[in-house]
């Protein structure tokens, strides 16, 4: 029976590949991820080949019978659809068959797309074990096999955590073909369970008030560089991922509000994201300001004021402090302050992951819990900053007492 755009368009994904046919070779393949290809079957000098015309609906079904009248007529003349292909190709120099120039592709398209340069950093950084290997082969001729013997290089050395990174950017550069018809299959989909898994180990982070409170006067007593200070006393205060810290921009706060604004671009989940700033910030940046006010970054890097301090410079300054990386790290700061907030009973669930700036995982909850808590995250980060202030004097008070008790 002919196919219809009604049977082409209802075509549903299964466990495995299947086809619908509409005669005379012409074969509609369905996928299990639901993406669909149209295949010639023909024989040519005794052999049964296949050739590719292409996925639906970007080539429609009345496109897909014209392409396989043209074969047809090209082997009514002995002439071979597939090498006719690929020699056109060939001849052609088409860009963008091979890994590398798709994967290209891909991390331009994220460039375009405003990713943190450091996303981009760390995309081009994991692609580059995959080139020596994978470069110079056509996508569409990438084999499961063929991803696992890069993946096993850095499993082979105990990186676990970078073999499965890697196994994922290889699969979006795979799947980026696919979308853009120059690949049939992600080759990452048959390695399932082929990785060994890797240990998540959380980020070190000190949750007891008591230590949390010392931790604040030993900042207090910090003797580096003023803004690193700084920096250490705002991401106490103000709990932002060290990335959108470290890029802050002065014409991000409003002083006249009271909110710091980061933009899309700078935050993980690419949304637009609002700080209350409670006076003990203010006070902090009004410290900053005849040091780094009149440039554009709140905290510019040492050797170029066009530069951000580096992601190194707030845990070296904790090493510095006597906190080792198994104690306290500046991303640390953030699950100190989810840990105290949930644990005060003071408030919601919903407005400390607002403040957080995390997405919820739930789909349907997503959907509904749209709201920002705004007034509750205002109240919440003011009292978050008398909080820490009480813990700095609580810190002291025992400090005194254990050195009158002597």
């Amino acid at each position: 029976m002919s196919l219809t755009d009604l049977l082409c368009r209802g075509a549903k994904p299964r466990a495995g590949r299947w086809k619908l046919s509409d005669g005379g070779g012409l074969q509609l393949w369905v996928q299990p991820n639901g993406t669909r290809f149209w295949h010639l079957a023909y024989r040519y000098q005794g052999a049964q080949k296949q050739l590719s015309l292409g996925p639906y609906p970007a080539v429609s079904l009345a496109d897909a019978r014209e392409r396989r009248e043209t074969a047809r007529k090209l082997l009514r003349e002995d002439i071979d659809p597939g090498g006719a292909k690929k020699k056109e190709k060939e001849d052609r120099n088409l860009p963008g068959d091979t890994f590398k120039e798709v994967a290209f592709e891909y991390v331009e398209k994220h460039r375009r797309e405003g990713r943190a340069s450091a996303t981009l950093i760390k995309k081009e950084w994991l692609l580059d074990f995959a080139y020596p290997t994978l470069g110079s082969k056509r996508v569409s001729e990438i084999r499961p096999i063929d991803v696992l013997r890069v993946l096993q290089e850095p499993e082979s050395r105990g990186c676990y955590e970078t073999a499965r990174r890697l196994k994922s950017t290889i699969g979006a550069v795979c799947r980026y073909a696919i979308a853009t018809a120059r690949a049939e299959m992600d080759p990452t989909s048959a390695l399932r369970g082929a990785l060994t898994t890797p240990t998540v180990k959380p980020r070190a982070a000190i949750t007891e008030p008591k230590k949390f409170g010392g931790l604040l006067r030993a900042i207090d007593s910090f003797d580096g560089q003023p803004t690193t200070q700084a920096g250490l006393k705002l991401i106490a205060i103000l709990f932002p991922r060290p990335g959108e810290l470290r890029t802050a921009e002065w014409d991000e706060f409003d002083f006249e509000t009271n909110i710091w604004t980061i933009p899309a671009p700078k935050t993980k989940m690419r949304r637009e994201h609002k700080i209350y700033l409670p006076p003990q910030a203010l006070d902090v940046l009004e410290t900053l300001r005849p040091i780094t006010g009149h440039r554009r970054l709140v905290f510019p890097g040492f050797l170029s004021a066009d530069k951000p301090i580096s992601e190194n410079t707030l845990n070296g300054a904790l090493r510095r402090l006597g906190y080792g990386q198994d104690e306290m790290t500046s991303h640390g700061f953030r699950a100190s302050a989810s840990t105290l907030l949930n644990e005060s009973g003071k408030w919601s669930a919903d407005a400390i992951e607002r403040q957080l700036a995390h997405v919820e995982s739930n789909n349907v909850r997503r959907a509904y819990a749209r709201g920002t808590h705004w007034d509750e995250r205002v109240r919440m980060m003011i009292w978050w900053a008398d909080y820490l202030d009480q813990l700095r004097s609580t810190a002291i008070v025992s400090k005194l007492r254990k050195v009158s008790q002597r």
